[in-house]
């Protein structure tokens, strides 16, 4: 009777259990209530999910040019917004204001706007976010 009990018991845990799927907070990441402004060369864009990446060589507050990495929308929203992956390309200038990360001395920023300054290519400030 226990054996049958404890089948039972690892049945319904095995077929009722659920995945856990874990995000992290952009609260607890960047500080919202500051605004970072940075100009500089683009490196690399991934355009994937769950989240994409701009990293950018800009100067930080001292003038030293840092590798910054902006952590922007997913693949899919960004898509919907009219972003391709091939939107930008690695050389590309842009200007990019974002919320900074919440610990000191990290490059890396929560992307708000971007403006790319060869054709006036931008994104931000809602509704559809693209801007032409």
């Amino acid at each position: 009777m226990t054996r049958k009990v404890l089948f039972l018991v690892l049945a319904a845990a095995f077929l009722l259990g659920t995945t856990a799927y874990a995000h992290h907070s952009i609260g607890a990441t960047y500080d919202a209530k500051k605004d970072v402004k940075i100009e500089g060369k683009l490196v690399q864009f991934l355009f994937r999910n769950p989240h994409s990446f701009v990293h950018v060589e800009a100067a930080d507050e001292a003038g030293k040019v840092q590798r910054w990495a902006v952590e922007w929308g997913g693949a899919g929203a960004l898509g919907g917004q009219g972003v391709t992956r091939n939107s930008l390309k690695v050389g590309d200038v842009v200007i990019i204001t974002g919320n900074p990360s919440r610990t000191p001395g990290e490059h890396r920023l929560k992307m708000n706007t971007l403006k790319r300054t060869s054709d006036g290519f931008g994104w931000g400030t809602r509704a559809g976010e693209v801007v032409d």
